[in-house]
């Protein structure tokens, strides 16, 4: 099958739900993937967050196939080297008491409301509402594209499960008057990823957190876009003074391998007993393996440090374009390796044109360039990817 079958068997048989772009990847190495053409491609995109070392790191890769070689899949009924390592380092590195594993980030955010439910039930039928914010995302079964603030993920899916209350995000005075003794849990991003990189004001998060004890609500951070280093910190909300009483977590856990998380504070983990959750692939040996794989190869690798230097040089990067074109930006906002650059017109046409060009990067909200790449970059792949988004800005200025 050549690509273009692969193309013409997606668009007959696939179901209708990706704009793909008309492009067969066969491999990637480090920050760069290739096509079926042999065209190389420089990734800004990294999966959307997801290849946090990149394209076949060895030491991923390495373990990847020692656990295929060992077993792949044994079910929850059974105790696991693997799962128990994931299990102690997250609870290490985050402070929290407790960890479930799961499949995705939608998984993920699916246990942490059904735990603040549970847990909330046992203080008053009553508590039952869940705060999120607008421009959110959280995932797309019922319960969290209900919890996305965002009417384009909802339409056609009515009737959405009830309980759910939007304020915008950053607007502590719409966050006070929601939150109540009605009130089960509030649910952020601490920088808002699909939104368009949206980050707080200093103090947000702390605020939210006092808002959310003096009505005996839990605070759960959607950290599935944030975690994992790529903010330069481990967890985004380790930026603050706070301690959540649940985070979720996925995309860059298993560096490219399908996992999500939840952790609670053993206060709130407790409300589960045997039976009130489960899965059946969640926490298997080989994806367990690969995030603990992951975690290693972030800690001998320095890329937590890496992330906040090479994060910082992409701003500073993104600025200078922003001098260079004040009529197509206005705004270049992120922490870390998660940065966004708002334009003055839609970007689609600019990331087609960078895609032309041997660079992928992606455009969020419309309007806002994204880039998200592996956080083991070097600076010079922030020069390689800047001198083709220039060369593109000037042919659209």
């Amino acid at each position: 099958m050549n690509a273009e079958q692969v193309i013409d068997t997606d668009k007959q048989h696939y179901m209708p739900v990706f704009a793909r772009y008309p492009l067969v990847l066969t491999y990637g190495n480090g920050p760069y993937v290739y096509d079926a053409a042999g065209r190389k491609y420089l990734d800004f995109l990294a999966g959307i967050a997801v290849n946090i070392v990149g394209h076949a790191h060895p030491k991923l890769v390495e373990a990847i196939s020692d656990q295929a070689r060992k077993f792949i899949h044994v079910s929850n009924l059974y105790h696991t080297f693997p799962q128990t390592e994931l299990v102690k380092a997250l609870v290490e590195l985050s402070g929290l008491d407790r960890v479930f594993i799961a499949n995705s980030g939608a998984e993920a955010n699916e246990g942490a409301i059904k735990l603040a439910r549970k847990y909330a039930k046992g203080l008053s039928p009553d508590r039952v509402e869940i705060v999120t914010t607008d421009n959110s995302f959280h995932g797309r079964t019922l319960a969290t594209l209900t919890a996305t603030a965002q009417t384009k993920y909802q339409h056609g899916y009515e009737p959405l499960p009830q309980g759910f209350v939007y304020v915008p995000y950053n607007d502590l005075s719409a966050m006070e008057r929601v939150v109540s003794e009605k009130t089960c849990a509030v649910l952020l991003e601490p920088i808002q990823g699909e939104g368009g990189v949206n980050i707080p004001d200093d103090g947000y998060l702390e605020s939210v957190r006092r808002i959310c004890d003096e009505h005996g609500a839990l605070l759960i951070l959607d950290e599935i876009q944030t975690g994992m280093g790529r903010t330069g910190k481990m967890f985004a909300f380790q930026h603050s003074a706070i301690k959540p009483d649940i985070i979720t977590l996925a995309k860059g856990l298993g560096g490219g391998v399908p996992i999500g998380a939840f952790l609670a504070v053993e206060k709130v983990a407790g409300a589960f007993s045997p039976g009130d959750h489960g899965t059946t692939f969640g926490g298997n040996p080989l994806a367990t393996a690969a995030a603990n794989a992951v975690l290693n190869i972030i800690a001998e690798e320095g890329l937590i440090e890496n992330t906040r230097t090479v994060g910082e040089h992409l701003v500073n990067a993104l600025e200078q374009l922003k001098a260079k074109y004040p009529m197509l930006i206005t705004e270049v906002r992120g922490r870390g390796l998660i940065v966004g650059m708002k334009l003055t017109q839609p970007g689609k046409d600019i990331v087609n044109a960078c895609l032309a060009k041997g660079v992928i990067i992606n455009c969020t909200a419309g309007d806002v360039l994204r880039f998200v790449p592996p956080l083991n970059i070097a600076k010079a792949h922030v020069d390689e990817m800047v001198q083709v988004l220039d060369s593109v800005l000037a042919e659209v200025r």
